[in-house]
Protein backbone atom coordinates (compact mmCIF):
# COMPACT_ATOMS: atom_id res chain seq x y z
CA UNK A 1 0.00 0.00 0.00
CA UNK A 2 2.13 3.57 -1.36
CA UNK A 3 -0.47 5.67 0.35
CA UNK A 4 0.89 9.40 -0.44
CA UNK A 5 0.18 12.25 1.41
CA UNK A 6 0.09 16.02 -0.10
CA UNK A 7 0.00 17.64 2.74
CA UNK A 8 -1.63 20.86 1.41
CA UNK A 9 -4.32 19.56 0.25
CA UNK A 10 -4.37 17.65 3.63
CA UNK A 11 -4.06 20.89 5.81
CA UNK A 12 -6.56 23.06 3.54
CA UNK A 13 -8.99 20.73 2.59
CA UNK A 14 -8.93 17.88 5.30
CA UNK A 15 -8.42 20.45 8.15
CA UNK A 16 -11.40 19.07 10.10
CA UNK A 17 -9.33 15.95 10.90
CA UNK A 18 -7.09 18.23 13.74
CA UNK A 19 -9.73 20.36 14.40
CA UNK A 20 -12.20 17.54 15.91
CA UNK A 21 -8.90 16.33 17.55
CA UNK A 22 -8.94 19.24 19.82
CA UNK A 23 -11.74 18.10 22.16
CA UNK A 24 -9.58 15.02 22.75
CA UNK A 25 -6.88 17.25 24.78
CA UNK A 26 -9.74 18.28 27.11
CA UNK A 27 -8.93 14.22 28.26
CA UNK A 28 -5.73 14.49 27.83
CA UNK A 29 -5.05 16.94 30.40
CA UNK A 30 -1.35 17.43 29.76
CA UNK A 31 0.22 18.96 31.98
CA UNK A 32 3.47 21.27 32.65
CA UNK A 33 6.86 18.85 32.30
CA UNK A 34 4.94 16.05 31.00
CA UNK A 35 6.44 13.78 28.32
CA UNK A 36 3.98 13.15 26.01
CA UNK A 37 4.18 11.13 22.18
CA UNK A 38 1.52 12.24 19.38
CA UNK A 39 1.25 8.66 17.49
CA UNK A 40 0.54 9.53 14.18
CA UNK A 41 1.20 13.27 14.24
CA UNK A 42 0.32 14.38 10.78
CA UNK A 43 1.56 17.82 10.22
CA UNK A 44 1.91 18.62 14.07
CA UNK A 45 -0.70 20.88 14.74
CA UNK A 46 -2.39 18.76 18.21
CA UNK A 47 1.28 17.94 18.93
CA UNK A 48 1.78 21.98 19.25
CA UNK A 49 -1.09 22.32 20.74
CA UNK A 50 -0.68 19.81 23.99
CA UNK A 51 2.95 21.67 23.74
CA UNK A 52 0.77 25.03 24.35
CA UNK A 53 -0.32 23.16 27.77
CA UNK A 54 3.75 22.82 28.62
CA UNK A 55 4.05 19.22 28.15
CA UNK A 56 7.29 18.13 26.26
CA UNK A 57 5.63 16.83 23.25
CA UNK A 58 7.53 14.79 20.51
CA UNK A 59 5.47 13.73 17.92
CA UNK A 60 5.96 10.28 15.40
CA UNK A 61 4.98 9.39 12.30
CA UNK A 62 5.19 7.02 9.48
CA UNK A 63 5.07 9.78 6.53
CA UNK A 64 8.02 11.72 5.52
CA UNK A 65 5.67 14.04 3.92
CA UNK A 66 3.50 15.12 6.97
CA UNK A 67 6.79 15.06 9.03
CA UNK A 68 8.14 17.96 6.31
CA UNK A 69 5.50 20.15 6.80
CA UNK A 70 5.08 19.37 10.23
CA UNK A 71 9.15 20.37 11.02
CA UNK A 72 8.41 23.36 9.35
CA UNK A 73 5.17 24.52 10.80
CA UNK A 74 6.54 24.03 14.12
CA UNK A 75 10.10 23.94 14.44
CA UNK A 76 10.24 24.48 18.49
CA UNK A 77 8.88 20.15 18.51
CA UNK A 78 10.46 17.15 17.81
CA UNK A 79 9.23 14.58 15.30
CA UNK A 80 10.54 11.40 14.59
CA UNK A 81 9.92 9.65 11.16
CA UNK A 82 8.80 6.13 13.03
CA UNK A 83 6.42 3.45 12.05
CA UNK A 84 3.97 3.14 14.96
CA UNK A 85 3.53 -0.79 14.81
CA UNK A 86 7.02 -1.34 15.98
CA UNK A 87 8.30 1.79 17.34
CA UNK A 88 9.19 2.22 21.37
CA UNK A 89 10.61 5.09 22.83
CA UNK A 90 13.93 5.87 24.31
CA UNK A 91 12.93 7.04 27.03
CA UNK A 92 9.03 6.05 28.52
CA UNK A 93 6.37 8.57 28.29
CA UNK A 94 3.66 9.72 30.46
CA UNK A 95 1.11 9.86 27.76
CA UNK A 96 0.68 8.56 24.43
CA UNK A 97 -2.07 10.86 22.24
CA UNK A 98 -3.33 9.36 19.20
CA UNK A 99 -6.13 11.35 16.70
CA UNK A 100 -6.84 10.05 13.54
CA UNK A 101 -4.24 7.80 12.81
CA UNK A 102 -4.73 4.51 14.99
CA UNK A 103 -6.91 3.31 11.75
CA UNK A 104 -4.19 3.04 9.69
CA UNK A 105 -2.22 0.67 11.39
CA UNK A 106 -3.45 -2.45 10.95
CA UNK A 107 -1.57 -4.62 13.12
CA UNK A 108 -2.91 -3.43 15.94
CA UNK A 109 -1.53 -6.01 18.47
CA UNK A 110 2.33 -4.73 17.23
CA UNK A 111 0.26 -0.67 17.77
CA UNK A 112 -1.20 -1.32 21.06
CA UNK A 113 2.19 -3.60 22.29
CA UNK A 114 4.64 -0.57 21.13
CA UNK A 115 2.23 1.91 23.00
CA UNK A 116 2.34 0.04 25.85
CA UNK A 117 6.34 -0.61 25.93
CA UNK A 118 6.26 3.42 25.26
CA UNK A 119 4.44 4.18 28.39
CA UNK A 120 5.83 4.40 31.81
CA UNK A 121 3.74 2.47 34.64
CA UNK A 122 0.78 4.58 35.40
CA UNK A 123 0.97 6.59 31.98
CA UNK A 124 -2.08 6.84 30.06
CA UNK A 125 -3.32 6.43 26.61
CA UNK A 126 -5.91 8.75 25.29
CA UNK A 127 -6.85 8.23 21.43
CA UNK A 128 -9.17 8.55 19.02
CA UNK A 129 -9.91 7.24 15.65
CA UNK A 130 -12.06 5.29 13.08
CA UNK A 131 -14.28 2.42 14.54
CA UNK A 132 -16.62 -0.50 13.54
CA UNK A 133 -18.76 1.17 10.25
CA UNK A 134 -16.16 3.82 9.94
CA UNK A 135 -17.14 4.79 6.20
CA UNK A 136 -19.51 1.87 5.89
CA UNK A 137 -20.38 3.85 2.29
CA UNK A 138 -17.21 3.56 0.73
CA UNK A 139 -16.32 0.27 2.14
CA UNK A 140 -19.32 -1.27 1.27
CA UNK A 141 -18.60 0.03 -2.34
CA UNK A 142 -15.20 -0.09 -3.14
CA UNK A 143 -15.42 -3.59 -4.39
CA UNK A 144 -18.51 -2.68 -7.28
CA UNK A 145 -16.36 0.26 -8.31
CA UNK A 146 -13.05 -1.85 -8.74
CA UNK A 147 -15.41 -4.39 -10.67
CA UNK A 148 -16.70 -1.84 -12.71
CA UNK A 149 -13.11 -0.45 -13.66
CA UNK A 150 -12.35 -4.02 -14.70
CA UNK A 151 -10.09 -4.63 -11.94
CA UNK A 152 -11.43 -6.24 -8.91
CA UNK A 153 -8.26 -8.02 -8.08
CA UNK A 154 -6.43 -4.67 -7.43
CA UNK A 155 -8.24 -3.51 -4.46
CA UNK A 156 -6.64 -3.79 -0.89
CA UNK A 157 -7.92 -1.83 2.15
CA UNK A 158 -5.57 -0.07 4.62
CA UNK A 159 -8.23 0.44 7.14
CA UNK A 160 -8.27 -1.15 10.28
CA UNK A 161 -12.06 -0.27 12.38
CA UNK A 162 -12.11 -2.49 14.90
CA UNK A 163 -15.58 -2.63 17.68
CA UNK A 164 -14.94 -1.29 21.40
CA UNK A 165 -15.23 -4.74 23.09
CA UNK A 166 -12.38 -5.68 20.58
CA UNK A 167 -10.02 -3.12 20.45
CA UNK A 168 -10.27 -2.87 24.59
CA UNK A 169 -9.45 -6.33 24.75
CA UNK A 170 -6.42 -5.73 23.05
CA UNK A 171 -5.37 -3.24 24.68
CA UNK A 172 -6.32 -5.14 28.02
CA UNK A 173 -3.60 -8.12 26.36
CA UNK A 174 -0.42 -5.86 26.03
CA UNK A 175 -1.24 -4.44 29.86
CA UNK A 176 -3.48 -1.40 29.49
CA UNK A 177 -6.48 -0.89 31.37
CA UNK A 178 -9.21 1.08 29.45
CA UNK A 179 -11.37 3.86 31.21
CA UNK A 180 -13.89 5.54 28.35
CA UNK A 181 -14.31 3.56 25.89
CA UNK A 182 -16.70 4.63 23.46
CA UNK A 183 -18.07 4.40 19.72
CA UNK A 184 -19.95 7.22 17.99
CA UNK A 185 -21.30 8.49 14.90
CA UNK A 186 -19.60 11.69 14.20
CA UNK A 187 -21.15 12.81 10.42
CA UNK A 188 -18.44 15.04 8.43
CA UNK A 189 -19.02 17.53 6.02
CA UNK A 190 -16.29 18.12 3.60
CA UNK A 191 -15.19 21.35 2.17
CA UNK A 192 -15.04 21.47 -1.45
CA UNK A 193 -19.01 21.53 -2.55
CA UNK A 194 -19.13 19.20 -5.21
CA UNK A 195 -15.87 18.28 -5.36
CA UNK A 196 -15.39 17.34 -1.96
CA UNK A 197 -15.80 13.82 -2.02
CA UNK A 198 -13.48 13.66 -4.52
CA UNK A 199 -10.70 15.31 -2.82
CA UNK A 200 -11.17 13.33 0.21
CA UNK A 201 -11.04 10.13 -1.91
CA UNK A 202 -7.73 11.43 -3.71
CA UNK A 203 -6.39 12.22 -0.37
CA UNK A 204 -7.55 9.23 1.97
CA UNK A 205 -8.19 6.71 0.00
CA UNK A 206 -4.71 7.54 -2.56
CA UNK A 207 -2.73 4.29 -1.70
CA UNK A 208 -5.91 2.16 -2.93
CA UNK A 209 -6.30 3.98 -5.90
CA UNK A 210 -2.35 4.09 -6.31
CA UNK A 211 -2.13 0.98 -8.28
CA UNK A 212 -4.69 1.68 -10.55
CA UNK A 213 -4.06 2.99 -14.05
CA UNK A 214 -5.12 6.83 -14.66
CA UNK A 215 -7.91 5.22 -16.45
CA UNK A 216 -9.03 2.62 -14.06
CA UNK A 217 -8.56 5.15 -11.36
CA UNK A 218 -11.32 7.90 -13.26
CA UNK A 219 -13.46 5.40 -13.94
CA UNK A 220 -13.50 4.38 -9.82
CA UNK A 221 -13.57 7.79 -8.87
CA UNK A 222 -16.61 8.48 -11.14
CA UNK A 223 -18.70 5.30 -10.05
CA UNK A 224 -17.67 5.73 -6.16
CA UNK A 225 -19.37 9.70 -6.82
CA UNK A 226 -22.33 8.27 -9.14
CA UNK A 227 -23.17 5.78 -6.36
CA UNK A 228 -22.53 7.86 -3.20
CA UNK A 229 -24.23 11.06 -4.44
CA UNK A 230 -27.75 10.13 -3.50
CA UNK A 231 -26.66 9.12 0.54
CA UNK A 232 -23.37 11.41 1.30
CA UNK A 233 -24.43 14.85 -0.48
CA UNK A 234 -26.64 16.83 1.24
CA UNK A 235 -27.17 20.24 0.28
CA UNK A 236 -24.56 21.53 -1.84
CA UNK A 237 -21.75 19.36 0.66
CA UNK A 238 -20.89 16.24 0.85
CA UNK A 239 -21.20 14.54 4.15
CA UNK A 240 -19.33 11.43 5.04
CA UNK A 241 -20.49 8.93 7.28
CA UNK A 242 -17.68 8.89 10.29
CA UNK A 243 -17.84 6.61 13.04
CA UNK A 244 -15.47 7.30 15.71
CA UNK A 245 -13.77 5.13 18.84
CA UNK A 246 -12.79 7.25 22.08
CA UNK A 247 -10.67 5.50 24.30
CA UNK A 248 -8.54 6.53 27.66
CA UNK A 249 -6.28 3.53 29.41
CA UNK A 250 -3.69 3.22 31.58
CA UNK A 251 -0.54 1.26 31.79
CA UNK A 252 -0.40 -1.55 34.77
Amino acid sequence: MNQKWNTGTYDKDMAFVSQYGESLIGLLKPEAGERILDWGCGTGDLAAAIAGHGAVVTGIDASSEMLATARHKHPQLAFILADGQSYTAATPADAVFSNAALHWLKDASGAAASIAASLRPGGRFVAEFGGQGNIASVVDTLPAAFAAAGCPDKLSLPWYFPGIAEYTSLLEQHGLTAGLALCYDRPTPLAGGEDGFRSWLNTFADGILSVLTPQERKEVLAYMEQELKPRLFQDGVWVMDYRRIRVTAIKK
